[in-house]
C-alpha cells in the first residue's frame, strides 16, 4: 500500500515551509521596527541570503497567484475620494510628476542597457520609479530577469526609505515610520470585505484568462481602486493579511537568487546604485523646476516626488505637518501610472528584446530567469 504523500511532495512541502519561515523572520525584523517597505524588503533579503547559501527556497505557483490577488486588493485600497480630488486640485504638479517619472524610467533603462548590458525588458522594469510589487509580478509574467530587477527595486526602496527620512531627521523634522498596508479588522465590515475580495478576484482572474499583462495583480488592484475611490467600499484587508502577502511576495522574489555567482550579484548592485543616482538627479531637476513656477514647500515637493513606498511617504508627510492630500495624490498617481504603463512596456520590450552583442553582453547567469506561467 503506497504512502499517502510521496517523499518528493514532503520534500517540496518542507522547502516551502522553510522559505516562508525565513521570509517571515526577515520581513518582521524590518517591518516591525517601522522600516518603510520593511516587510517585503526584509523578506527578499532574508530569502535571497538563504538561496545564495544553497538552501532550497521555493514558493509554488498557486500560492504566488493568491499573493498577487491579496497585494492587488491592498494596493487599490490606498485610493480614496480625497486623493482623487487632490489629483484634480494640483494639475500642474501632477503633470510634472508624470513627465518626471517617464524621464526617470527612460533614462534609467538606457543606463542599464548601455552601461550594464541589460536586456530591454529587464532594464525598463528595473528602472520603473515605484510599484515594486507590481513590477516584480510583471517581470515574472514576461520572463524578465527577476533577480536583477529585485535588487535594483529593493535598493531603490531602501535608499529612499533610509536617505530621505534620515536627512530630514538630521534637521529634526521626522521620525520612524510605523505604517502598515491594510487596516484594523472590523467585524461590522465583513460584508463589504467579502464583496471587495470576490469582485476584485473575479476581475483579476478574467484579466489573467485573457492574458492581460500582469493581469492577476493589475485586475484586482484596479477593481479595488475603483471601489474605494468611488466610495462604494470602505473596508480594507486586515493589516496582518496585507503584510503577510508582502512577506510572501518577498519570499517569491528572494527564492530566485539561488545559484547566483558573486560576480553577477555585484554587477546588479552596481547597476542599482547607478540607476538610483541617475533617477535622483532627474527628480531633483523636475522638482526644482516646479518650485520655480509654483510656490510650494520644499519638503512637501520632496516627499511627493520621492519614489518611495506610499505608506512611508504619507506618514512622513503627516509627521512634518504637510498636506496629506497633496502628497497622497502624487504617490497614488505615481503608483497607478507605473502600474498602468509597465505591463504594456514590459510585454512590448520582451517581444523586441534581442541578444546583446559581445561587447555589451550582460553577465552570464547559469540559470535562465524563472517564469511564472499565466
Amino acid at each position: 500500500m503506497s504512502a499517502p504523500f510521496s517523499s518528493e511532495f514532503l520534500s517540496k512541502l518542507r522547502n516551502v515551509a522553510e522559505t516562508l519561515a525565513i521570509a517571515t523572520a526577515g520581513g518582521l525584523t524590518l517591518g516591525m521596527t517601522g522600516f518603510p517597505g520593511g516587510y517585503i524588503s526584509g523578506a527578499i533579503m532574508a530569502v535571497a541570503v538563504a538561496a545564495l547559501a544553497r538552501r532550497p527556497m521555493h514558493i509554488p505557483v498557486w500560492l504566488t497567484r493568491v499573493i498577487f490577488v491579496l497585494i492587488g486588493i491592498s494596493l487599490g485600497s490606498v485610493v480614496t475620494p480625497e486623493t482623487l480630488q487632490g489629483m484634480a486640485t494640483y494639475p500642474l504638479s501632477i503633470a510634472v510628476l508624470i513627465v518626471a517619472m517617464v524621464v526617470v524610467g527612460f533614462t534609467g533603462a538606457q543606463y542599464l542597457r548601455l552601461v550594464h548590458g541589460w536586456d530591454t525588458a529587464s532594464a525598463y522594469l528595473a528602472a520603473a520609479p515605484g510599484g515594486m510589487s507590481q513590477v516584480l509580478s510583471i517581470a515574472a509574467d514576461v520572463g524578465a530577469d527577476l533577480r536583477g530587477i529585485a535588487i535594483v527595486q529593493t535598493l531603490r526602496v531602501v535608499l529612499v526609505a533610509v536617505g530621505l527620512p534620515a536627512g530630514l531627521a538630521l534637521l529634526g523634522l521626522a521620525g520612524a515610520s510605523t505604517a502598515n498596508f491594510g487596516g484594523p479588522f472590523n467585524p461590522d465590515m465583513l460584508g463589504e470585505l467579502a464583496i471587495l475580495v470576490v469582485v476584485s478576484t473575479t476581475v483579476g482572474i478574467l484579466a489573467l484568462y485573457f492574458r492581460f499583462p500582469g493581469g492577476l495583480l493589475f485586475g484586482t488592484m484596479l477593481t479595488s481602486a475603483v471601489l474605494h475611490g468611488s466610495g462604494l467600499i470602505h473596508a480594507v484587508l486586515p493589516w496582518w493579511v496585507a503584510n503577510t502577502a508582502m512577506i510572501a511576495l518577498g519570499a517569491v522574489t528572494g527564492s530566485r537568487f539561488g545559484n547566483m555567482p558573486l560576480r553577477l550579484l555585484l554587477n546588479f548592485v552596481a547597476a542599482a546604485f547607478g540607476s538610483f543616482a541617475l533617477a535622483l538627479v532627474v527628480v531633483a531637476i523636475f522638482a526644482a523646476g516646479l518650485m520655480a513656477v509654483v510656490s510650494l514647500p520644499v519638503a512637501e515637493v520632496m516627499i511627493a516626488f520621492a519614489p518611495g513606498s506610499v505608506d512611508a511617504m504619507m506618514l512622513l508627510a503627516l509627521a512634518l505637518n504637510l498636506d496629506p492630500v497633496y502628497v497622497g495624490a502624487h504617490h497614488v498617481t505615481r503608483i497607478f501610472f507605473v502600474s498602468l504603463i509597465m505591463p504594456f512596456v514590459g510585454r512590448s520590450a520582451a517581444r523586441k528584446t534581442r541578444p546583446p552583442d559581445d561587447k555589451k553582453a550582460a553577465p552570464k547567469d547559469p540559470l535562465p530567469p524563472p517564469t511564472l506561467p499565466d
